[in-house]
C-alpha cells in the first residue's frame, strides 16, 4: 500500500505540470483529495490494517497528502500569476488616443450661478458659500425676524437638535457672520442651498437654491441698489433690462421692495413668459434694517447698506424656459444633456 501511495504522489505531481487553467485544477484536486478521491479512498483502508501497518502506512499517507496539497496550492498560485501576466500584456491601452466616451455636463443651476458670480466678482464682490445648518439666532433673530413670525413654526422650518438647530431657510443667515468678521466696506454675494417645509409641486420644493447680496458702507442708498440689480440682470440676459420697485414688507430691510424686471424675451410687449404684462415678478430687496446693522456690530447711524436675493431655481427656469422645478432634482440624464 505504501508503494501505491508513492506511485500516486509521483503521478499527481507529474500531471499538475500539464494543467493550464484553474477550473481543471479544481476538478483534478477533487479527483485526488475529494470525499471520493483516490488518496481519500486509500486512507479509508487503514482501518483494515494491523496497528503496526496502520502507523507506517498512515504516516506515509499523511506525508503524501501534505505534499500533494502544497503542490495544488503552488500550482493554483502559478496559474493566477500567469493569467495576470497574460492580461497585462494583452489588455494595454494607448493613452494617446482621444477618449470617445461621453462626458458629463454642468447642471443648469451651476451654469447660471457661475454667471452670476462672475458678474459680481468683476464688480468687486466676495463670494461666501451659505451654511446649510445654522442656529436659530443667525437664521431669525440676527436678521430681525421676531419670535412671532410664522417662519419659526415647525410647519415652515426644519428644526434640529443641538447648537446648529435649524436647516437654513434663507441665505440671510450669513449676514450677521459676514458683518462681524469682515471690515467695511462689505460687498458680498452669498449663494447656497436652503430648506423649507413645503409640499413639492411644479413651482415649489423643500430644497432649492438662493443667491443673496449685501453691501454695507457709509452713505449707501436705493440708487446703489437699483444700479446693482439692473447691472446683474442685463449681464445675465445679454441685453438692457429695466426694473421697477413696488413697496413690500420684509423684516430684514427697511424700506423693503419687491422687484420686477422687464421681460427680456418680448422686450416688454407681452408674451407667455411674462403673462402678457411685459414684466416678470422676481425678488425681494431693500435697505438693510438698522436692527440688522446694529446686531452685526456696526453703528446704523454711521453705516447703511442694501440687500437683495432671489431663488436661483426660478431664474434658471426663466432663463431656459423650464416649466417644472422638479426637473432640477430628477436623475433623468435626458434633461441634463440639454445644457
Amino acid at each position: 500500500m505504501i508503494q501505491q501511495i508513492q506511485t500516486l504522489q509521483v503521478e499527481v505531481l507529474a500531471h499538475l505540470q500539464t494543467i493550464t487553467n484553474e477550473s481543471a485544477l479544481i476538478e483534478y484536486r477533487n479527483q485526488i483529495l475529494g470525499k471520493s478521491g483516490e488518496l481519500t479512498t486509500i486512507l479509508k483502508w487503514l482501518k483494515d490494517l494491523t496497528p503496526e501497518e496502520r502507523w507506517t502506512v498512515g504516516k506515509s499517507a499523511n506525508e503524501t497528502r501534505d505534499i500533494i496539497t502544497d503542490a495544488f496550492e503552488a500550482e493554483r498560485t502559478r496559474i493566477k500569476k500567469d493569467l495576470i501576466a497574460q492580461r497585462l500584456s494583452s489588455e494595454q491601452e494607448d493613452m494617446t488616443v482621444p477618449l470617445l466616451r461621453e462626458h458629463g455636463s454642468l447642471h443648469p443651476i451651476t451654469l447660471v450661478q457661475r454667471e452670476v458670480e462672475d458678474t459680481f466678482v468683476r464688480m468687486g464682490f466676495d463670494i461666501y458659500d451659505a451654511m446649510e445648518m445654522t442656529s436659530e439666532y443667525l437664521n431669525f433673530d440676527a436678521v430681525n425676524v421676531p419670535k412671532t413670525h410664522p417662519a419659526r413654526d415647525m410647519q415652515d422650518t426644519f428644526w434640529l437638535e443641538g447648537k446648529w438647530n435649524v436647516l437654513a431657510t434663507q441665505t440671510s443667515c450669513m449676514q450677521n457672520l459676514i458683518m462681524r468678521n469682515k471690515n467695511t466696506p462689505i460687498r458680498a454675494i452669498i449663494p447656497g442651498r436652503v430648506f423649507r417645509n413645503e409640499d413639492v409641486d411644479a413651482t415649489h420644493d423643500n430644497t432649492f437654491y438662493q443667491v443673496e447680496w449685501i453691501v454695507v458702507d457709509k452713505w449707501i442708498g436705493v440708487s446703489h441698489l437699483k444700479f446693482t440689480i439692473e447691472t446683474m440682470l442685463s449681464d445675465i440676459f445679454g441685453k438692457k433690462v429695466d426694473i421697477r420697485m413696488r413697496p413690500g414688507y420684509f423684516p430684514f430691510v427697511e424700506p423693503g421692495v419687491e422687484v420686477d424686471f422687464s421681460c427680456p424675451f418680448c422686450d416688454g410687449v407681452g408674451c407667455k413668459i411674462c403673462k402678457g404684462s411685459g414684466w416678470i415678478e422676481f425678488m425681494w430687496a431693500g435697505l438693510i434694517h438698522p436692527n440688522v446693522i446694529r446686531e452685526g456690530g456696526l453703528d446704523p447711524d454711521i453705516y447703511s447698506g442694501f440687500a437683495f436675493g432671489f431663488g436661483l431655481n426660478r431664474l434658471v427656469m426663466i432663463r431656459y424656459g423650464i416649466p417644472d422645478m422638479r426637473y432640477f432634482m430628477s436623475p433623468d440624464v435626458r434633461f441634463l444633456k440639454q445644457f
